[in-house]
């Protein structure tokens, strides 16, 4: 697909079809598309946690997300929970850190990892919703993931059942200084 409309159909879809799955060959080649996307030093930090099977799939909906996360979500077969490793990105052999951001920068890294995978999701005829609101005790639980990890996001994945209009955006004045 082209990227400008790729760009423009990619949507947060807050309604998905029932009964549709995603396949692991999808989820693999969404998870290689976000391990492209540039890291500090090429630290690769990002970390993935899928929740594909049924009975996972509903825990994670109903035990970690709050309400209005669980309706936004409901139906989604795929919850991926992203997460990057802690004072690596931002930071120097030793540990210092190198830049006033710190751990910030891996949250950054993750961030263009979520894009990529959100984009060939929608290439792929799939659909995401980024999450924020969530337990995240509660999905260390759920999912095992060390406390080395910082959790980011949950994305829910599947087929949406909606056609949302394009939200409107700034107007490029409102946003850039040229100098």
């Amino acid at each position: 697909m082209e990227f400008n409309k790729l760009k423009e159909e990619r949507r947060s879809i807050r309604a998905y079809k029932a009964g549709k799955t995603v396949s692991k060959a999808d989820i693999e080649e969404i998870i290689k598309a976000a391990q492209q996307a540039p890291s500090w030093k090429n630290s690769q930090t990002g970390r993935y946690y899928v929740a594909i099977s049924p009975n996972k799939v509903e825990r994670i909906r109903e035990k970690c997300l709050p309400e209005f996360n669980r309706k936004n979500s409901a139906n989604a077969p795929v919850y991926i929970v992203t997460a990057f490793e802690k004072s690596i990105a931002g930071f120097d052999n030793e540990g210092n850190e190198v830049n006033e951001l710190g751990d910030k920068w891996g949250a950054y890294d993750l961030g263009l990892q979520n894009e990529n995978m959100v984009l060939k999701a929608r290439e792929l005829g799939l659909d995401t919703l980024i999450m924020g609101i969530r337990d995240e005790k509660l999905l260390r639980t759920e999912l095992d993931i060390p406390n080395s990890q910082e959790i980011v996001a949950v994305i829910a994945l599947g087929y949406r059942d909606i056609d949302p209009n394009a939200p409107k955006r700034k107007d490029i004045e409102e946003i850039v200084k040229f100098y």
